[in-house]
């Protein structure tokens, strides 16, 4: 059973997400052929994505090795990327119980009418499953980690509420979030960096936009430019010959031009059943909204999200090289970054400046805890038979060093059941008073 299940996983997302939005879409009455078709646009654009963020992981992740390389780096714990990291966290039975529990939690909370996020993104559910595999790994206790993984659901959900808004009107997609568990947290730490921007004088006045910039330096504001300048200027840092250097800036370029087609595409599919699940509610509960719980891939195709995560990935270099107690030595999620950012920039109003400063800050936290988890993340690599390679330890940069993964940490070592019990409470309370209209309606 647990093998065959793990076999399901292993598809992976460009597969299970588009099977679900087929059975979705006959679920909600839009008929066989716009089902599959809005299935099978869905799968093409994230194989689409996949390819552009591989490509980006592939030609900036070698140029980075090589900035590593020649800036002498020493540093003892690789981040092995979120494909390993999902793959190690699915790897038990604590792990996978995660897509049960993430679907359990959801119908309940929508029964209710505590969330209005229906979630398809289930194959995304590794993140509360990583959160889950490192309770365990401190308490070595199953219901621990259980109810831990029930709290960083609910407490998901509930952002995702929370964050809707903020989507809709930046991104302008209508009816869609984002209960992803490494797009999420940035959300919360951008909003008082925000603030504290908005009363420094001269940089609150500060404005760096996409249009803004093009406007201001045009063809070097164009997406295309930037791409390649970003491009040739990390060529440059790698110590790259001339012909490597214009390679890299060209593909970087192709980058920041194809990657927001594919987010297109995927829209293009998702619309139709976006349109259809809200009619479905509408119709039988017509006081009640409903977001659409999707990927945040549909968001790193903005060109400010791009702008930022490829800046980035130099910055979070130089971090590794000068923060003094930091171990890891980023490798595997440098394409992730534009996740960890993907909500951030929204809080920003797209300013590109403001969200570098931001990121920088929200980088240097994260490389701090993923260095301090590196050991449990090891120790569950070592129990899922995963292939240390010669790294003495292991890490997973973007999941490992977020906040909520080192809140989760801290309380099972300091207050085992107190702090998800607390984390539970303040989810279930937050769903309460955003959702209260809706619960009225009900109740009548």
């Amino acid at each position: 059973m647990l093998a065959g299940v793990q076999e399901v996983i292993n598809w992976g997302a460009p597969v299970i997400l588009p099977i679900i939005i087929a059975i979705f879409a006959l679920i909600l009455g839009t008929g066989l052929k716009k089902a599959i078709k809005a299935g099978l646009t869905v799968g093409i654009g994230f194989v689409g994505l996949n390819l552009i963020t591989g490509l980006l992981g592939d030609t900036l992740g070698q140029a980075a090795q090589a900035m590593v390389k020649r800036l002498g780096l020493s540093l003892t714990t690789l981040d092995i990327g979120w494909p390993a990291a999902s793959a190690i966290s699915y790897s038990t039975l604590l792990g996978i119980s995660a897509i049960p529990l993430g679907i359990g939690v959801d119908l309940f909370l929508l029964f209710f009418g505590l969330t209005k996020t229906l979630n398809i993104d289930i194959w995304n559910f590794w993140h509360v499953a990583f959160i889950g595999g490192m309770v365990y790994g401190v308490g070595h206790s199953f219901p621990l980690a259980l109810f831990s993984m029930l709290a960083y659901q609910t407490l998901l959900y509930f952002l995702a509420d929370l964050s809707a808004p903020t989507i809709k009107k930046y991104y302008h997609f209508p009816n869609v979030t984002f209960p992803h568990g490494i797009a999420l947290p940035g959300y919360i730490f951008a909003w008082p960096l925000n603030w504290l921007f908005d009363r420094i004088p001269g940089f609150n006045r500060l404005q760096a936009d996409p249009k803004t910039i093009q406007k201001r330096f045009g063809l070097f504001g164009e997406t295309s430019v930037m791409g390649l300048l970003i491009g040739l200027g990390v060529g440059i840092l790698a110590g790259y010959q001339v012909g490597e250097i214009l390679n890299l800036g060209i593909e970087t370029a192709a980058v920041m031009v194809l990657l927001p087609k594919m987010v297109s595409l995927l829209m293009e599919g998702l619309a139709p059943v976006s349109q259809a699940a809200n009619q479905f509610v509408k119709k039988r509960f017509p006081s009640r909204e409903l977001y659409i719980g999707m990927d945040a891939a549909l968001a790193v195709g903005d060109q400010a999200v791009l702008a930022v995560s490829l800046l980035m990935i130099p910055i979070t270099l130089l971090l590794a090289l000068v923060l003094p107690g930091n171990q890891t030595l980023p490798f595997g999620d440098f394409a992730t970054i534009s996740f960890a950012v993907s909500l951030m920039v929204p809080v920003f109003r797209g300013n590109i400046v403001r969200a570098v400063v931001g990121g920088t800050i929200y980088l240097t936290t994260i490389l701090y805890l993923t260095s301090w988890v590196a050991p449990l993340v090891t120790k569950m690599a070592q129990a899922a038979q995963f292939d240390l390679g010669h790294a003495p330890q292991i890490t997973a940069l973007i999941e490992g060093g977020l906040w909520p993964t080192a809140l989760f940490v801290w309380g099972a070592r300091s207050l085992p059941w107190v702090i998800s019990g607390l984390v539970l409470l303040l989810a279930l309370g937050g769903l309460y008073g955003l959702n209260r209209k809706q619960l009225a309606h009900k109740a009548d």
